[in-house]
């Protein structure tokens, strides 16, 4: 954690170095078009380059002024609230790279010469062909956007998405990288996201530990016992597991199949513990489902 914090750290401070280099550098020039208007005149190539840069200094020292208001104000205002939503933090951020890399193709143009009015004006049928082609990434991009300043989960929360679940590492705007209990990380497009079911476990208990899963028909007959034998998993990790949270149900019957709910709460977030108890319980369901089919051969 403390290496964590140092590089939070060392990255502030790049940040306010590169700033303050920005706001010196915008300063000079535009001093310069004041005290040096007839050097300039005598160089027309100089100044129409000195005025691309000062166009997306402009730009970006504004940007950034702005960003650092909106994230001061709302960590202001969540200083009291234990989850403050990080992915809020990292939807300013992008949304102020997009805004530097607009003024920096700005800038470019008026360093070229090129009026960029005149230069949007005639791509526009250009821009739409561009925009039908990458229309995919688009909305993506898009998604990604409205689910950073969305309520409905952020960085370091437990979720199901779809298939996966898994903890949240980050949100960029193509994708949403989970981490899932194989420490595999799932990289989740946001249109998939934005789209599908999402359960977020952090915001409910993230202590709680659920398990689905199916017997043939014919192997479900004796439920208690079936019940007991979990139960023993269970009861063997004491402190672990919380007293008398242990639930098992049927939640379904099929045509060949019955349908089994288990939960039950653990006394800490300790996920090598969730995965052990996890996988031992799913190594009884198929011992039991064995004993049951052996049992019937015999029969």
């Amino acid at each position: 954690m403390a290496a964590v914090s140092d590089i939070v750290k060392r990255r502030a401070i790049k940040e306010r170095l590169f700033f303050i280099f920005k706001v010196v550098l915008w300063v000079v020039i535009a001093y310069s078009f004041a005290t040096a208007e007839t050097w300039y005149r005598d160089y027309p190539r100089v100044r129409q380059f000195a005025y691309g840069i000062n166009t997306f200094l402009t730009g970006s020292v504004l940007i950034s002024i702005g960003r650092f208001m909106f994230i001061a104000l709302y960590k202001q205002r969540n200083t009291k609230n234990d989850r403050i939503r990080g992915n809020y933090v990292l939807g300013i951020n992008q949304i102020a790279a997009l805004l530097n890399v607009a003024f920096a193709v700005i800038g470019l143009m008026l360093m070229f010469g090129i009026n960029p009015k005149e230069f949007l004006t005639s791509i526009t049928i250009v821009a739409m062909a561009i925009a039908l082609l990458f229309k995919d990434y688009i909305t993506n991009m898009i998604s990604g956007l409205l689910i950073m300043f969305s309520d409905q989960f952020t960085i370091g929360d437990n979720v199901r998405i779809g298939e996966h679940k898994g903890k949240i590492v980050d949100i960029t705007l193509a994708n949403i990288m989970v981490k899932n209990e194989d420490d595999d990380v799932v990289l989740i497009p946001n249109n998939t996201a934005f789209t599908a079911n999402i359960i977020n476990q952090s915001l409910q208990n993230s202590k709680k530990l659920s398990m689905d899963f199916e017997l043939p028909l014919a192997h479900s007959y004796d439920h208690e016992a079936l019940k007991n034998s979990l139960e023993e998993v269970v009861k063997q990790y004491g402190g672990a597991i919380v007293t008398g949270s242990f639930q098992f149900k049927v939640v379904g019957v099929g045509k060949d199949v019955v349908k089994y709910k288990l939960q039950f709460f653990t006394t800490k977030r300790d996920a090598d513990i969730r995965r052990k108890v996890r996988s031992e319980l799913y190594q009884r369901v198929i011992a039991y489902d064995a004993e049951q089919a052996r049992s019937r051969s015999n029969d």
